[in-house]
């Protein structure tokens, strides 16, 4: 039983359990991931704006966002896996689904790319007359770029569709025709990996060359080789997550194109490769906030200090807290008789009831006793 070169869906596995169980569990983390540490970006980025935003943090802030609605779609894509890739929810949410998919893919590679571009220039203009990048023109690219990347999901908004493969309902992109669906294709890969990938690398290489040729941090080589790490680390994360899917994505075009043939390999790697480059390239929506906003130090304090202001409020509500809390607040209670073995010191016999309330006192000596008596009272001021 042979399918059709134009069914671009993840092909039925057919009883391989673990495998689908695998995929499964990769989307949940990611959606986990993607939910918590997306939240976290966009509530420091939202907590910083008392003391000013930069473009950078108008970036990051709509990646966060991007990402994280991204992340709800994933759910989706769990239980289509765990279902052997047979999709359950019908063609108004396969349609939706897929969509959203796509959309956040564009928009994610389109943000990346306007963030290594605006850090390049930033550093360049700060030792030049050009000016900078204001957080009001960061939000309007920001915005633009939301545009465009809708622009190029409209044809996933079309041909989205459900269709039957192989006696199973899939969620797929139903084109016309072989070329219609590699040239799609064909467009995805060249503006959503390609151009982005060239753009990213050489924004971030003349950002190295430039901070050696101007001697910045020269002086402090392990900032300098700080630096170079995450810049490594951007472009080692960005390729290593997307090279994969696109990779199997042009194998694909190239047997729609007829330049090579349909063979096992290739349907072995769409059935049982091809969904792990998926979760491969998915799982970038979470790493995203990591990369770009954890790293830096002013965020990792402000998440420190979150992290701190949140245990202490989740200590002061545990059982033991509140009783040490108790214990130190209570007044020592010491029973008192009339009749004792303290010295009498005055004949007259006052009304002295059974039990009392004491405070204890701490010794004062003569000299604070005369401090007290003869000097002004004066305060301590401590400076950290």
């Amino acid at each position: 039983m042979a399918l059709s070169a134009d069914d671009d869906a993840t092909i039925p596995t057919y009883g391989l359990v673990s495998f689908r169980i695998l995929i499964c569990t990769i989307y949940s983390l990611v959606c986990a991931v993607g939910l918590l540490g997306n939240f976290f970006v966009m509530y420091l980025i939202w907590a910083k704006r008392a003391t000013g935003l930069t473009a950078i943090d108008i970036f990051v802030f709509c990646l966060a966002l991007s990402d994280f609605q991204f992340a709800f779609t994933l759910p989706f894509w769990a239980v289509d896996a765990i279902m052997d890739f047979s999709w359950p929810f019908g063609h108004p949410m396969c349609k939706i689904i897929l969509t959203m998919t796509v959309l956040n893919v564009y928009n994610n590679v389109f943000l990346l790319t306007a963030m290594a571009v605006t850090r390049y220039w930033s550093v360049a203009s700060a030792l030049s007359l050009r000016g900078r990048v204001s957080t009001f023109a960061a939000k309007w690219m920001s915005f633009a770029l939301w545009l465009l990347a809708v622009g190029a999901t409209v044809p996933t908004m079309i041909f989205a569709s459900t269709n039957t493969v192989l006696g199973d309902e899939l969620c797929l992109l139903k084109f016309p025709g072989n070329k219609w669906l590699a040239t799609y294709h064909l467009q995805r890969v060249i503006i959503a990996f390609v151009i982005p990938l060239v753009v990213i690398s050489s924004s971030y290489i003349m950002l190295l060359n430039f901070l050696r040729q101007h001697k910045v941090n020269s002086n402090n080589q392990h900032r300098q080789s700080k630096i170079t790490n995450s810049v490594q680390l951007v472009i080692i994360v960005f390729f290593v997550c997307w090279f994969p899917n696109h990779a199997g994505i042009f194998w694909g075009i190239l047997m729609k194109y007829e330049v090579v043939q349909w063979s096992d390999a290739y349907y072995y790697f769409h059935t049982y490769v091809f969904p792990i480059t998926l979760c491969l390239a998915h799982s970038n929506s979470c790493l995203n906030p990591i990369i770009y906003c954890l790293m830096r130090k002013e965020f990792r304090k402000s998440l420190k200090a979150l992290f701190s202001q949140v245990t202490s409020m989740a200590a002061s509500y545990l059982p033991a807290s509140k009783d040490k809390q108790r214990n130190s607040d209570q007044e020592t209670s010491l029973p008192l008789y009339r009749k004792s073995s303290f010295p009498q010191t005055v004949s007259k016999d006052y009304p002295v009831a059974s039990m009392s309330t004491i405070t204890l006192i701490p010794e004062v000596t003569i000299k604070d006793q005369n401090q007290h008596n003869g000097e002004p009272n004066r305060q301590e001021t401590s400076i950290d």
